[in-house]
């Protein structure tokens, strides 16, 4: 495994991150225990309850993710993770779920301000995770979705996020193929599809992304979803169609349900656009 560059710079940036987040979200929290704070976008988020205590907080924060339907589990887990990255600033476990989480709560908050910072720490905890070990998928996947998250928001994204995310799904792609279900053929074909032509776009090698993606990942309902999407841009109506079929018929697989559910819905609105 190659060590990282430069390790104890980079243990001193992670343990100065993990302390400042913690601050920020302390103070958050105090706030928060008073009244529930009502966001411009019109949500409510409430303190999340101290976390209970484990000997383990890679397990305890896993506990949380696994029931991340309720975002505030999420936040908790983020809680458990940033007190155990101040502890130990070289785990590159604690690293690349920092990144995992924060691309989680990112994609579904609906408080703008939220959505920003949790992409922008994902990135941060993900450089952080590929310094650590540049030979694990892990890093480089939730780094590059952090990537993409955050591209998706920016009314500056570029040619550079595009290259960004790109280089680290591709990295995913030698260490791990079948790594999330084919999900790095899904980061990959989603870029092409939604970059502006100028930046690359091209509907065709996102289709063919995603169909390399099935190949290895033929129970990830995202990657039907988002082959559907790409079909019916594409005019390819019929297709499209088929892979909704497939997709509402298939099924959450265990453990995943919260991104099956996200599918379907997804897949239920490009459905009504197509009759």
């Amino acid at each position: 495994m190659r060590q990282p560059y430069n390790s104890g710079a980079y243990q001193d940036r992670f343990s100065k991150y993990a302390r400042n987040l913690g601050l920020s979200l302390c103070g958050l929290t105090l706030l928060f225990s008073v009244n529930a704070c009502r966001r411009t976008s019109g949500e409510v988020i409430s303190a999340p309850p101290p976390p209970p205590s484990s000997a383990d907080p890679k397990t305890q924060a896993d506990e949380f993710y696994a029931q991340r339907s309720d975002l505030m589990k999420v936040r908790q887990g983020l809680i458990v993770l940033r007190q155990a990255a101040t502890a130990n600033p070289s785990d590159y476990e604690i690293a690349w779920r920092l990144a995992k989480f924060n691309y989680f709560l990112g994609k579904h908050t609906t408080d703008e301000t939220e959505k920003e910072r949790a992409f922008r720490d994902g990135v941060d905890a993900g450089e952080i995770a590929v310094k650590l070990d540049n030979n694990k998928p892990e890093g480089h996947f939730w780094l590059g979705a952090n990537y993409g998250g955050n591209a998706e928001i920016s009314t500056l994204a570029s040619l550079t996020d595009i290259q960004d995310i790109k280089r680290e799904m591709e990295i995913v792609l030698k260490l791990d193929e079948g790594f999330e279900s084919g999900s790095a053929y899904m980061a990959l074909g989603q870029m092409y599809l939604k970059a502006p032509k100028i930046f690359g776009g091209d509907t065709e090698k996102a289709i063919e992304y995603f169909e390399k993606g099935l190949k290895v990942g033929p129970n990830n309902g995202l990657l039907y979803l988002r082959l559907a999407q790409a079909y019916a841009e594409d005019h390819r109506t019929a297709d499209a169609r088929q892979q909704l079929k497939i997709l509402f018929e298939k099924g959450a697989t265990p453990g995943y349900e919260p991104e099956y559910n996200d599918a379907v819905k997804e897949g239920r609105e490009l459905e009504a656009k197509l009759k």
